[in-house]
This record gives C-alpha cells, sequence and structure tokens, in this order.
C-alpha cells in the first residue's frame, strides 16, 4: 500500500510546498481537493496543469488524484430531479476528469454529501436510478483518461443517500465497469457499527481508494480508533492502492498532521 496526504489541510499552502511536505514525511502521493485551486476547474490553464505535474514529479511524489469535487462552483447535483442541473454536473465531471489525468491522478473520490441527498419529491430509489445514470454516462471519459471514478458512503450526519459500505458496493456491482470503484473512509465506516475489518472484507475486488482518519475527525492515530482491524481487513482483501490522510479539524497544523500519520500509518501498515 501507498501513502498519501490531502492536501486541504495545508491552508494557504501551494502544491510545491505540499509536494515537499509529503516528501518530507515519507509520503508517496498527495491527493488534490480541487476547490483549493480554482472555483471552477476549468479555469485551471494548461500551463499549470504541466507544472503542477513537473512539480510533484520534482519531489518524487505521485498526484494520486482528486476529491472533495463538487464543493465549487454552484449549483451542481449528482441527482437532482432536473435534467438541466444534472447536464451541468455531467459537463463539470468531465471537466474534473480531464484534470484528474492532466495532472497524472488515477482516482477521484465521489463524497460530495451535500451535492447527492436524495431531494424532496423523489424516493430514495428514484434518486439512485438518477446517480447512476450520470455516472454511467461518465465512464467513456474516466476510461480514456486512466481515472476510477470511487463512490465515497458517508455518515448519516452527511448525507442521506449511500451511507454504508454495502450500499456503494451495490452500486459499483449494478454498473459493473472496472473505472467505477468502492472508495472506503475510516471515519465513515467507524459511524456504521460493526468492527472495520468485517466491513471490508466483503468488498474485496471492488476497493479502488481509501481515506485514513479518525472517527474524531482528526489525522490517524490521534484519537480512539484503531487502525490494526483496518491493515488487517485490507490486507485480507488484496488491497495494494493508496491509503490517503484525509482530516476534518486543521488545527493541530500540516506539520503535524502529516508527520504524525505519517509514524502511526508505518506503525500499524509497516513500512
Amino acid at each position: 500500500m501507498k501513502f498519501a496526504i490531502c492536501n486541504e489541510f495545508c491552508q494557504g499552502w501551494t502544491l510545491d510546498r505540499v509536494f515537499r511536505l509529503a516528501a518530507d514525511n515519507g509520503f508517496a502521493g498527495v491527493e488534490i481537493a480541487p476547490f483549493t485551486l480554482a472555483k471552477d476547474v476549468n479555469l485551471v490553464t494548461a500551463e499549470t496543469r504541466r507544472e503542477i505535474d513537473r512539480s510533484a514529479r520534482a519531489h518524487g511524489v505521485a498526484v494520486a488524484g482528486l476529491h472533495w469535487l463538487l464543493v465549487s462552483p454552484e449549483g451542481l447535483y449528482i441527482n437532482h430531479p432536473d435534467k438541466a442541473v444534472r447536464d451541468r454536473t455531467l459537463a463539470y465531471f468531465q471537466a474534473l476528469i480531464g484534470f484528474c489525468g492532466d495532472v497524472g491522478g488515477t482516482k477521484m473520490v465521489i463524497g460530495s454529501p451535500k451535492q447527492r441527498s436524495v431531494m424532496p419529491g423523489l424516493t430514495y430509489e428514484q434518486a439512485w436510478t438518477l446517480a447512476k445514470e450520470l455516472f454511467e454516462e461518465l465512464l467513456p471519459a474516466a476510461e480514456r483518461a486512466g481515472v476510477d471514478l470511487c463512490i465515497e458512503p458517508l455518515t448519516t450526519k452527511d448525507t442521506d443517500f449511500i451511507v454504508t459500505a454495502a450500499e456503494g458496493l451495490r452500486l459499483c456491482r449494478e454498473i459493473n465497469h472496472p473505472r467505477f470503484r468502492l472508495h472506503l473512509d475510516v471515519r465513515a465506516m467507524c459511524s456504521e457499527g460493526p468492527p472495520l475489518e468485517e466491513i471490508i472484507r466483503p468488498c474485496r475486488g471492488w476497493v479502488g481508494h481509501f481515506h485514513a482518519n479518525d472517527a474524531n475527525r482528526s489525522y490517524p492515530g490521534s484519537g480512539n480508533t484503531d487502525f490494526v482491524p483496518v491493515a488487517k481487513g485490507l490486507r485480507e482483501i488484496g488491497y495494494d492502492e493508496w491509503v490517503s490522510v484525509e482530516v476534518f479539524d486543521f488545527s493541530p497544523g500540516p506539520e503535524k498532521i502529516a508527520g504524525e500519520s505519517a509514524r502511526y500509518l508505518k506503525s500499524v501498515f509497516g513500512g
């Protein structure tokens, strides 16, 4: 498994500085939140994209991919009943896929809780069908760019649409495409109840990306979440891709988050 850090906890930092932080702490990659670069990813120029790729390579790290995809611009929604809204969302996803490929990324985490909850007037299954249709339309672009679209189950505090790994797994199986995969997040799994390794095991063959954080919303190792079962479960299913540190409490500061996360993850996973 390869370790990465997400860039948004380095508030105000250039990506070059984030790449350096990752390399200095032994991380192999950086995961980018597009809203930290521009309100609209279409505004990120071709030269800036080339510079991001060059900078990452210069520091010996990879761009793992993208997350927090629909924070901006406003008005996007995965399963909105209005087709015009879905069409704008589809077009923006296509732009994100292009950007991800341009900077060397291979993973896109589909979280976006505020842009996917079941809208008034829709049943859950109607919202499911609309989301599924949108994702299926994105698959040709994802295939061309070499990017995996990874659906992220979230907590019921975040959304009411796809809140368990089992639901995410159901969507992956229904779409049944090698570029549509499951994303697992430790904080979200902790909200489900069963032991973490028991949540991971049924997902063998479908997990495309993984976020490491504590149930307390901070970095791995900062709270009471034991990552030993996580590492055990991932090894059992043969997962060998990114384990990326995503936190929601930025107050410890980038250096502490990166340093402590690296030490803890290496102590649990080895390496």
